[in-house]
């Protein structure tokens, strides 16, 4: 025992006389560890990113990510280094590999740090979840409610917020005062996924504001989750830590996302304390009537947990990324007037025609190929998602322009650099509506296999991309065939902060009724 303990001592000795200088060699070997990763040594990137995930966490943090991609791109190629692990791809062949249907690419740890927690216990949503299987199962069980025929069945919903969206306008065109239009399109975007989801507006349009803070949580935990999922170990020390869910009581008194859509439910149901949901509506078109009526009649098919959890994820998720595409096409629109009096031309010769109702039907909007073009265009320029999409290399491994990245390297495509693509978008930087309609068959099948990726891919491609797409659709041609849409300054370009989506500030309008 005396041996064991005075080798222990000649061991530990170093230890206590030179603490600071074994911490600073051992952090040193570990960058150098990063760097010289097999694989990964060649690939070329900032000189930091390749030692550090600082370098990328501080990209995110000055909101410039999406922006910071596409100048790496252009200057390092197809292949950048952007973390020590990480791979950003700008080549659009790998959107089909990486986003595949068989999902052997699975999501990163970026993800499940976007889930909520219910009774104290994590729960992941369609989009956090990182197991493939259970992101099938799940997605069975609502999948349809999101389908567009049957999303159209509600769109005298859609219609009530248009109306109520327009009559709120009505008063800055009447007083003549600009209008923050960027806000009331997002008020506009939660009220239509209210009706959708609750069958009720949430307020937004009605109070002409922030409902509960709602806007401001979800801009918080977007914020935090873009710059934790850089670095995703460190929130199981931080918001994921367990002492934190024992100390704090339940998200679902204290989430205002999660308030709200328990509140909705109770609205129309009861929760006993145990967690099953008793009296729910079984008739009406919305998803929690639909859902409830399952889970009366088939408890299997669906639960408590499961609704609360796809409720919430479309509050959450359901209309930050519609307005910012809304606000992408007013704020272009007004950018390039000649693009804006094209699409006032269209709109104006099918209301001549008798062709429009009040206000548009998603059936007409699909009959004006120009605006097809503008919301496709906008979307491109401005996608809502700026950041890598993140997926885990498979056991197998994947030679990418001969270099070899082994198995659980992370790779991913990034929408804006795809969406920048001079190959298959010539003079990418310009906004150009024409080019969706003039393109020939193959290019445009090009066009569209990239500008999906606005939506994800393959499975896993965002649920609800029919609800942003019938709102863009409805809204956009009846608010200009009202109104004459101005920027109050034509010079001051918008404010944009990229966490995790794309947000904008700054579509400051002046309205005016049209004749």
């Amino acid at each position: 025992m005396a041996s064991i303990s005075g080798t222990l001592q000649q061991v530990l000795s170093p230890i206590k006389q030179y603490p600071v200088q074994i911490v600073l060699v051992l952090v040193v070997l570990n960058l150098l560890w990063n760097k010289y990763q097999s694989g990964l040594v060649s690939i070329p990137g900032p000189t930091t990113a390749a030692y550090t995930k600082l370098w990328r966490v501080y990209s995110v943090w000055r909101g410039s990510a999406h922006l910071d991609a596409i100048n790496l791109h252009k200057r390092y190629g197809n292949l950048v280094r952007i973390a020590p692990n990480h791979v950003s791809v700008a080549d659009p062949k790998w959107i089909p590999v990486f986003y595949g249907t068989k999902e052997d690419y699975t999501k990163s740890g970026f993800y499940p740090i976007q889930s909520i927690s219910w009774k104290k216990k994590p729960e992941m949503n369609l989009f956090s979840t990182r197991d493939p299987i259970n992101h099938r199962i799940e997605k069975r069980k609502v999948g349809n409610a999101y389908a567009l025929p049957r999303l159209l069945e509600s769109e005298e919903a859609v219609d009530s917020c248009i109306n109520l969206f327009t009559s709120r306008l009505d008063e800055f065109a009447s007083q003549n005062k600009p209008v923050d239009l960027g806000a009331w399109l997002q008020y506009f975007a939660f009220d239509v996924v209210g009706e959708l989801t609750f069958s009720q507006k949430l307020g937004f349009l009605e109070q002409g504001r922030d409902v509960d803070g709602m806007m401001q949580a979800i801009e918080g935990m977007l914020a935090y989750a873009s710059l934790c999922g850089q670095v995703p170990e460190m929130h199981h020390l931080l918001l994921g830590n367990p002492l934190f869910t024992t100390l704090m009581p339940a998200m679902e008194t204290w989430n205002q996302v999660l308030v709200f859509t328990m509140k909705a439910i109770n609205n129309r149901a009861s929760i006993k304390r145990d967690g099953e949901l008793i009296n729910a509506d079984s008739e009406g078109r919305d998803m929690l009537s639909r859902w409830a009526y399952v889970k009366s009649s088939n408890p299997d098919k669906m639960s408590t947990r499961d609704i609360i959890v796809h409720l919430s994820t479309n509050v959450f998720a359901g209309s930050d990324t519609t307005a910012i595409a809304l606000r992408a096409i007013v704020y272009f629109l007004c950018r390039h007037p000649q693009c804006m009096q094209k699409l006032l031309h269209e709109i104006d010769n099918a209301d001549r025609a008798g062709k429009l109702s009040n206000p548009i039907s998603y059936k007409e909007a699909c009959e004006m190929p120009y605006l097809y073009g503008v919301l496709k265009e906008s979307m491109r320029l401005h996608p809502s998602v700026g950041l890598l999409m993140e997926r885990h290399v498979p056991a197998q491994g994947v030679e990418i322009d001969g270099h070899f990245l082994k198995a659980g390297t992370i790779v991913g495509i990034n929408p804006w650099v795809t969406n920048h693509n001079s190959e298959v978008f010539p003079n990418p930087d310009d906004f150009k509506p024409e080019r969706w309609l003039e393109a020939s068959e193959q290019q445009l099948k090009a066009m569209d296999n990239l500008w999906e990726l606005n939506f994800g891919g393959g499975a896993r491609k965002c649920i609800g991309r029919n609800i942003s797409w019938i709102e863009m659709m409805k809204v956009i041609p009846e608010l200009l065939r009202q109104y004459t849409v101005e920027l109050t300054d034509p010079k001051r370009e918008w404010h944009v902060v990229n966490h995790w989506f794309t947000q904008q500030e700054g579509v400051i309008c002046n309205l005016k009724r049209r004749k």
